[in-house]
């Protein structure tokens, strides 16, 4: 059974940091990111990384993300400083080869 499971989110400060987590099991994705929906919003892509490390960013968070993985553990991370209120979502994490898997998503809530 492929599962997603997301971990770090709650609530942060203004010009705080935070650290999302998340472990796949049944199977290693080709491609793994992270996406989130603001309220009364679409789902969109904050960041993703492939098996070899590369990386992509939405221009809207470049410079205060960072997106890594740990293959032997399955695991991607996305590390979010400089947080602002506008990046208050619930974010999920995402897994693609052959077919689109996602996390049940977890709450950041930034405060001003």
């Amino acid at each position: 059974q492929v599962q997603l499971v997301e971990s770090g989110g709650g609530l942060v400060q203004a010009g705080g940091s935070l650290r999302l987590s998340c472990v796949a099991s049944g199977r290693m994705f080709g491609v793994m990111g992270w996406y989130r929906r603001v309220p009364g919003g679409q789902r969109e892509l904050v960041a993703d990384i492939t098996i070899d490390r590369t990386t992509n960013y939405a221009d809207s968070v470049k410079g205060r993300v960072t997106i890594s993985r740990d293959n032997a553990k399955n695991t991607i991370y996305l590390q979010m400083n400089n947080r602002k209120p506008e990046d208050t979502a619930v974010y999920y994490c995402h897994g693609h080869i052959t077919n689109n898997y996602w996390g049940q998503g977890t709450q950041v809530t930034v405060s001003s």
